[in-house]
């Protein structure tokens, strides 16, 4: 989507120099206050370029000033260039004082101006992304997304952080539950303890037992020492137990215990030891599906899940899909002192259309493959290892609000097909009313959808 550019001036001959000038930007014109107003809220640019002498009092600058202010005021993110004459330098200084990004004198020069409005569009540009980066790290500091989504399972996490109630992390492979558990303990009053991890999946059955409570000195073959098990190792913190839908039959009634009693016995051991730890518990697998068929104890899972949380897959988080796939870039770009620093469109269209069937991680692969391998700065869909797919109807950007607007399109465009072609039944699929719907496709620009209405 091509990014617009407002230019604020009542110079005819200027106006045709800024559009020939700025060929690669949707350039609009106002030409007082009102209509620079009218334009701003309209368009909402990240770049104006503003003519400081203006009708009514076009031989000083207070009509352009009272436009800077307003402007500044309405949309603090605007970057401003103020264009002057010749003798007009006090004015642009005074300018940049009331908050404008830069000041240009006239005459025109097309390769000065394009410079000044492409930096300023950038920066603009990496001023919002780092504010919405600010925001989704605003809580659980590790979880990076803003979709509906995923604020809702955060806020969830926020309310149950300050509290000892045993969770059930639930969710596909890949969806970052243990980050989510490490979150929890980092927000919680036991945050300055152990955080202690174990995979129940990962462990032989016969080593889990000790893994998790610990052995005494001649239990087995090969004790030769009194060992700590996972449990008394996080003693005032937080145990996560990944995977425990793979602990085995046999151990959940000992597990059940431990969580009851809040004692162990080491294997070997006839001593009871009292331990004062946060559970946090996560799987991948049906617990319920399995209480059903005796593969996993009740007793147990109501005692786990008794705050189940449910994490989204990525493919229900399409918006969080490119802020994380920068995110981890900047990550993996640093980590490895690479030179990739973008996405190109194609690779941008293929994120966006592919199902990440591994979720998070599937995508720390293939970010972390495409940094090493990228030739140049622009990583491509082949360095991401996807098929890039069709983006004839898909306008590309990195800018999340513009990617929401490709969603929104696209959902109108799928139910008005749904729906046959009639307005009132498209509106009634999307869940708005009739003028909201038409509002949309004015916005949108669909004007294939208004004429065959």
């Amino acid at each position: 989507m091509t990014d617009t550019i407002v230019v604020v001036d009542d110079d005819l001959g200027i106006q045709k120099q800024l559009k020939w000038s700025l060929t690669d930007y949707n350039v609009v014109f106002a030409d007082d206050h009102t209509s620079a107003i009218a334009q701003l809220r309209r368009f909402e640019p990240k770049v104006v370029t503003l003519d400081l002498g203006l009708p009514p009092d076009p031989a000083n600058a207070s009509e352009g000033l009272r436009i800077l202010h307003d402007i500044i005021s309405l949309a603090p993110r605007t970057k401003v260039i103020v264009v002057t004459g010749n003798n007009d330098k006090q004015h642009a200084l005074k300018a940049i004082d009331f908050g404008a990004y830069d000041f240009y004198q006239k005459p025109i020069d097309s390769d000065t101006i394009k410079l000044l409005v492409h930096r300023a569009l950038n920066l603009a540009k990496l001023e919002h992304e780092n504010s919405i980066l600010a925001r989704t790290r605003s809580g659980m500091s590790r979880i990076v997304g803003n979709s509906e989504a995923i604020q809702k399972v955060v806020r969830r996490a926020e309310k149950i952080a300050n509290t000892d109630i045993s969770t059930l992390l639930l969710g596909e492979s890949g969806t970052g539950k243990e980050v989510f558990a490490r979150s929890i303990h980092e927000h919680s009053p036991r945050r300055e303890k152990p955080f202690v991890a174990i995979n129940c999946a990962s462990i032989p059955e016969n080593l889990l037992e000790s893994e998790l409570f610990g052995y005494e000195k001649g239990a087995f073959t090969g004790a030769n020492k009194t060992t700590l098990g996972k449990i008394e190792t996080a003693q005032g913190g937080t145990l996560f137990l990944d995977e425990i839908g793979d602990m085995p039959i046999g151990l959940q009634a000992k597990m059940l215990r431990f969580l009851q009693e809040r004692v162990i016995e080491r294997v070997g051991g006839r001593n009871e030891i009292p331990v004062d730890i946060r559970v946090i518990c996560a799987t991948h697998r049906d617990l319920q599906k399995m209480v059903a068929e005796e593969t996993f104890r009740e007793d147990l899972y109501y005692r786990v899940g008794e705050m189940p949380i449910l994490i989204p897959p990525l493919r229900e988080r399409d918006q969080d899909i490119i802020l994380l796939a920068r995110t981890f870039l900047n990550i993996y770009r640093e980590e490895f002192k690479a030179k990739a620093k973008s996405f190109s469109e194609s690779a941008v269209n293929a994120m966006l259309g592919h199902k990440w069937p591994g979720n998070i991680r599937e995508m720390q692969n293939k970010l972390k493959s495409a940094v090493i391998m990228a030739e140049g700065t622009v990583i491509q869909p082949d360095d991401l290892g996807l098929m890039p797919v069709d983006a004839q109807n898909e306008p590309e950007t990195l800018n999340l609000r513009e990617v929401r607007e490709i969603a929104e399109s696209r959902a109108i465009r799928k139910a008005y097909q749904k729906a046959e072609k009639n307005m009132s039944k498209t509106a009634e699929l999307l869940g708005v009313t009739r003028p909201t719907l038409y509002s949309l496709i004015d916005k949108y620009h669909m004007e294939d959808i208004k004429s065959s209405d």
